[in-house]
């Protein structure tokens, strides 16, 4: 039975990686928000203003009543946009 290697292209495998990372940020500060974690730890004002960074862009997209649904619509999006846009990008250059 022949062993099948894999060999990547560099290049995606680090796009994949940072888009992997921007996702993993923003669901962390949206699994801190609806956990209601203390705000004034230091971590969590870290993820808080990295997410906010990340997502600008989507922040207050939505307008729901409830401003837990707006974090969650709000920055789940700008998640899964970042690993939409960032595994299509590394597709694509993997197939070069």
């Amino acid at each position: 039975m022949a062993t099948r290697t894999r060999t990547g292209n560099p290049a995606a495998t680090l796009i994949v990686i940072i888009a992997d990372i921007m996702a993993l940020i923003i669901g962390a500060w949206i699994l801190m928000y609806l956990l209601d974690a203390n705000r004034a730890n230091d971590l969590v004002q870290w993820v808080h203003d990295a997410a906010r960074f990340l997502a600008g862009w989507s922040h207050d997209l939505f307008t729901f009543d409830e401003e837990w649904a707006r974090v969650v619509c709000g920055y789940g999006l700008a998640a899964v946009v970042y690993l939409l846009i960032g595994h299509a990008i590394a597709g694509a250059a993997r197939r070069r």
